[in-house]
């Protein structure tokens, strides 16, 4: 008679590929041709961004020509009501558009994911306190808001940003708080909590790394709220008229009649520029929904021939 002799594991068992993030997600989203389309393109905006000063030194707001001249092959874009070189004032301008937008995002993105695992972390009156802020917020409206927001505060930069993330951060909470609540239920996460893990250490080491596609399609959202909500208070001649961005340009040929004298060179660069960013923001985020679900890929079907092999 023979008996059964059950071995026990010396070692650790290794983690469950639950616990892991997909590490081929990285590598799928780099070989993605609209992710790659849409990081060149943000790419050569930052470039732009990031040599404003050395292709345009100085003040990009000074008069250096006869006002409302056409493009030609002194002025790329042509100048202003003012005399302003307009390709000076979009690349500048792309600095503090892709400054508030960035930080915008992120800003929104880390409350969000603080206040979403928080919320399916601990559960029961924290869930039930968190969601009943975020609901407020949701429920607030938006434009209403950032237009009284920005109207009483004092006007700057830094308004601006506090301004749209007070306003944007409730959305990527109710999103991340969702996907954090399925993964809670998980296995893993139930035996590290019996381990003893401390609760920063679960929600930040075992379920924020599982939320990796869904943080980036929230953050990339977030960015371009960020923008263009930014360009939209800044053309309603909310923000600070006396920086250099998308939206002050916007602003400033609205003021001067551009649209009433045809100077579309004035204000097309700018809008071109806002368009193109988000544009390029939505490719990337779309990019991550494929990588991520498996239903948006396109599936290659075998080719038919007459006798009904497979090719």
């Amino acid at each position: 008679m023979t008996t059964a002799i059950l071995k026990q594991p010396t070692e650790p068992t290794e983690p469950t590929a639950a616990r892991k993030p997909n590490r081929s997600f990285v590598h799928g989203l780099i070989t993605n041709k609209k992710a790659l389309v849409g990081m060149i393109v943000m790419l050569v905006f930052i470039a732009l961004a990031l040599l404003a000063p050395v292709l345009f030194p100085g003040d990009p707001s000074r008069i250096t020509a006869m006002a409302s001249l056409e493009p030609d092959a002194e002025h790329w874009l042509g100048t202003t009501a003012k005399g302003q070189d307009v390709l000076a004032l979009t690349v500048h301008g792309s600095r503090s558009s892709l400054f508030v937008g960035l930080t915008v995002g992120f800003a929104s993105t880390f409350i969000g994911i603080l206040v979403g695992l928080a919320s399916a972390y601990f559960g029961k009156f924290i869930d039930e306190a968190l969601s009943l802020v975020t609901n407020v917020f949701l429920l607030l409206p938006g434009l209403p808001l950032l237009v009284i927001l920005a109207a009483f505060l004092p006007p700057g930069l830094g308004t601006v940003i506090l301004v749209l993330v007070v306003t944007g951060w409730a959305g990527s909470a109710r999103v991340l708080r969702s996907q954090a609540q399925s993964i809670r239920s998980k296995d893993f996460v139930a035996a590290a909590v019996v381990s003893g893990e401390r609760a920063g250490r679960i929600m930040f080491r075992e379920i924020l790394p599982n939320m990796a596609s869904i943080v980036m399609g929230t953050l990339l959202a977030c960015v371009i709220y960020g923008i263009g909500a930014q360009a939209g208070l800044e053309f309603l001649g909310l923000g600070d008229v006396s920086t250099v961005s998308w939206g002050n340009n916007l602003f400033w040929a609205g003021n001067e009649g551009a649209l009433l004298t045809g100077s579309w060179w004035v204000f097309v660069p700018s809008g071109v520029c806002i368009a193109l960013v988000a544009f390029a923001l939505a490719l990337i985020n779309y990019a991550v929904d494929e990588v991520t679900n498996p239903r948006l890929r396109k599936i290659k079907t075998p080719k038919i021939t007459e006798r009904g092999a497979a090719k």
